[in-house]
């Protein structure tokens, strides 16, 4: 372009668009899922009832939950005998400079706008709580919430989504702001409470009194990932190429045994003396959604040591490669398969791998070990002998038979010598 009264226009059109640059701020925790992982399974990344925060806001199939959260803030306000929001409409403005630095895509709202947004999905997430935890709050007992169960599953799954999210230190000062008399709650005890089921298919449940290790949360989601992980494994770099491991028929026809662990946590997986121990978990319909966000939470993660629901996820894709080896880990104890089938479980760990990046592997030990232990000749001669000679069930029958007879004529051979 050329120049106008002696300024470029491509000059004022770059500075333009550097001024509206959000800034790069560590505070980003909130992120859009990027397409490469998102179009892997783009449902799992979607609320289906309730918009949380601006990502999903203004969706014609969530605006069914827009009144609901205004009939909570109701409720709320005269269970408190007040008539006004101003007093928390005062204290979300003094929040919003903040609470917007934590969404790291452009927020096109005005001030107003994110205000009001902040306020209504705060005070119904808190509302939530409180009325999971205490029946005699819920007062109307039409409520579809509580009464219908597929409406209290798909809540409690969209606010475990990692695009559905409002900060925690929003919903602490709400929580404060709206105590129940002579009640005094805690915002990680109330969550922790709502979300346990959704903890129960990870065999693994951390006391939620344990507030020490629950600094700085971000937001839901990361609480549910404090709450499952364990305070401290060791990671060890991935610079050093893996092989992986073999599936698990594979790994049992190689004279590995599998062991149901107990009272471990769900990440907690070991290897001695040819003894592969895991965690039992439960397998259900909401479990692919759970695992998909955490893994997103990982992935945007700016501590690249959280990787343990990728390195478990990785761990099992080795492991479960086809039905067979599902029904295996079932028959040991280690899986409780919910879904339609155990082929709907090989897939759904083979499809969560994909377009994941895994900085650090906290199995890198086990799974050298187990190769070692395939590779041994001993080990591979048995392998080898089952497969061949094992293989069906008439297999075993028909190998002791010609043992049978090899003895008989050894023993025929012996007597002839000795009468002679």
């Amino acid at each position: 372009m050329r120049p106008v009264d002696g300024v470029d226009l491509v000059s004022i059109r770059i500075h333009g668009k550097l001024a509206g640059l959000i800034p790069n701020v560590s505070e980003c925790c909130i992120f859009k899922v990027h397409t490469q992982l998102r179009k892997v399974n783009e449902k799992a990344y979607d609320p289906v009832m309730v918009a949380i925060g601006p990502y999903h806001r203004g969706k014609d199939d969530l605006r069914l939950m827009e009144d609901h959260k205004l009939r909570y803030l109701q409720l709320l306000l005269q269970r408190r005998n007040e008539s006004s929001v101003e007093t928390y409409i005062k204290a979300i403005r003094e929040l919003e400079g903040r609470a917007r630095r934590y969404y790291a895509e452009p927020i096109s709202l005005t001030t107003d706008e994110f205000v009001e947004m902040m306020l209504l999905d705060g005070c119904f997430i808190i509302e939530l709580f409180r009325k999971f935890a205490r029946t005699d709050l819920r007062g109307d007992q039409c409520d579809p919430i509580f009464r219908l169960d597929w409406m209290f599953f798909n809540l409690k799954r969209d606010l475990l989504l990692f695009e559905n999210q409002i900060p925690f230190f929003l919903l602490t000062k709400l929580l404060e702001m709206t105590e129940v008399p002579n009640h005094q709650d805690n915002l990680i005890d109330l969550a922790v409470l709502f979300f346990q089921v959704s903890l129960l298919p990870f065999g693994y449940h951390i006391s939620a009194s344990s507030h020490e290790s629950f600094i700085d949360i971000e937001h839901l989601l990361a609480l549910l990932y404090k709450s499952v992980t364990p305070p401290s494994v060791k990671i060890e770099d991935t610079k050093e190429k893996l092989n992986s491991i073999p599936s698990a028929t594979k790994l049992q026809e190689a004279g590995v045994k599998f062991k149901k662990l107990e009272n471990g946590s769900f990440f907690d997986i070991k290897f001695n003396n040819g003894v592969l121990e895991i965690p039992f978990f439960n397998i259900d319909d909401g479990l692919e959604s759970i695992f998909r966000n955490l893994i997103a939470y990982e992935q945007y993660s700016q501590n690249n040591d959280l990787n343990y629901v990728t390195n478990y996820v990785s761990f099992m894709h080795d492991l479960t490669n086809s039905p067979k080896d599902v029904e295996l880990l079932r028959q040991r104890g280690i899986i409780e398969n919910w879904l339609s089938d155990d082929g709907a479980v090989s897939t759904m760990f083979n499809n969560l791998g994909e377009n994941v990046i895994l900085s650090s592997f906290c199995y890198a030990k086990i799974f050298r070990d187990v190769n070692k232990h395939c590779q041994r000749r001993k080990n591979v001669w048995m392998a080898n002998l089952r497969h061949k000679y094992f293989n069906g069930p008439w297999a075993l029958i028909l190998f002791l038979a010609a043992v049978f007879l090899l003895l008989l004529a050894l023993m025929q051979t012996i007597f002839t010598v000795n009468g002679k």
